[in-house]
């Protein structure tokens, strides 16, 4: 458990309402012929997460450091843009979903989208409080929790729903696309490039340096650590499938969630239901609470960098006690709290539109950065692992462009 920490908070933040949406949905319309692309949607983010990982242990510099120094200033603000649009739309998307599943487990009131606000509130502001008075280390004991309880009670109800080992067997090593040429192809891709978060990797370096990990020789750890995180990545997804395949699935947005719950109490009673959305929670919560303690690092290392270009010589820190760190936590848990009067389906929408077009940029920086080795020294990229980035840069620019235009 000491060496996997940074893993599994990674895990528990990228796995959230959108796997849980996806999966079902998926696993619902094509049974479980699908279970190939969560294994390679992990992959491809395990890919990903170690080129960051890489970059980091061998320059000592975050990889947005990294981007900034050799491309220049204007990055500084590109991404600040970036982070302050699309954590509103994040921010907005888990107090709502973290809502809908409240009201689901607590059903006080008779408006589900009144119990998606009260409830969505509710959790931003407990979030707040954990993560301003906790520090990292309860972050990471609450965080590791969160993922125990909704891997298990999630693979469990996969287990009770179970299709049968054939069938599960054939879906992960038969890759195999249903209904090609109508909306097969898109479910598949959204299957692939939904699997376990998109901004939210840049801040696996950050709990690398609270964990004290910071040379070449600590590299091997954080394999080891980013494929045990992945594994309960591809192990959720690939539950949810299940689920989703032994069950009929109706409505959209803020009904889903409710829907699920009550389809599994029709097939394994009232326990079967609490089971799940007792997991489904754990899974929104710790995606929640992750993203409050995770991206105002990213707004604080952008602070520090316009300071160092701009005021030489004033030190901003990069840590959980930074004014910078703590105003932009602040304003991903109150600002976006305007969204949850807005469309619960329409924000997710928006937030994923806004997630794809991150990859991309971020598979073409590790793709330049660590293929030098006057930059990143024995740690460069290998040519498979330049390979993989090229394919995973080619995929998630597809999946851009797809989601947008």
């Amino acid at each position: 458990m000491a060496v996997i920490g940074p893993g599994v908070l990674l895990a528990a933040t990228g796995v959230g309402a959108g796997d849980l949406a996806t999966g079902s949905i998926v696993g619902s319309l094509y049974g479980t012929v699908l279970l190939w692309a969560v294994v390679v949607g992990a992959w491809m983010k395990y890919i990903i997460s170690e080129g960051v990982a890489r970059w980091q242990l061998a320059t000592g510099d975050t990889i947005l450091e990294g981007v900034v120094h050799k491309a220049g200033s204007w990055v500084i603000w590109l991404v600040l843009f970036y982070l302050i649009l699309f954590s509103f739309f994040l921010g907005s998307a888990l107090m709502g979903a973290s809502g809908v599943a409240l009201h689901a487990l607590i059903p006080v009131f008779e408006s589900s989208v009144l119990g998606k606000i009260v409830f969505g509130i509710g959790a931003s502001i407990i979030g707040l409080l954990m993560v301003l008075i906790g520090g990292y280390r309860f972050f990471e004991y609450v965080m590791r929790a969160c993922i125990a309880v909704m891997f298990i009670t999630v693979v469990i109800t996969a287990g009770f729903l179970w299709p049968g080992t054939t069938a599960v067997l054939q879906g992960l090593f038969v890759p195999t696309i249903p209904d090609l040429s109508g909306s097969g192809l898109g479910w598949t891709l959204a299957l692939i490039g939904g699997v376990g978060g998109s901004i939210t990797i840049l801040c696996y370096g950050y709990w690398l340096r609270e964990e004290g990990r910071e040379s070449a020789k600590d590299m091997n750890i954080c394999r080891i650590d980013l494929a045990a995180g992945y594994t309960v990545t591809a192990l959720f997804g690939a539950a949810m499938l299940i689920i989703g395949s032994s069950i009929e699935i109706e409505g959209t947005g803020s009904t889903l969630l409710i829907n699920l719950g009550d389809s599994l109490r029709d097939q394994l009673g009232p326990w079967g239901r609490w089971l799940f959305l007792i997991g489904a929670f754990g899974a929104i919560f710790s995606s929640l609470l992750g993203v409050w303690q995770a991206l105002p690092y990213i707004f604080a290392d952008c602070c520090r960098l316009v300071s160092e270009k701009y005021l030489p010589g004033k030190q901003v820190a990069i840590n959980t006690n930074a004014r910078p760190y703590r105003l932009f936590l602040f304003y991903i848990a109150t600002v976006p709290m305007i969204g949850l009067f807005w469309s619960f389906s329409e924000i997710q929408k928006i937030y994923t539109v806004s997630g794809a077009l991150f990859l991309p940029f971020l598979a073409l920086a590790l793709l330049l950065l660590n293929g030098r080795r006057e930059w990143v020294g024995a740690l460069r990229n290998s040519w498979l692992m330049s390979a993989s980035i090229i394919v995973i840069l080619l995929f998630f620019g597809a999946m851009a462009y797809r989601t947008i235009f």
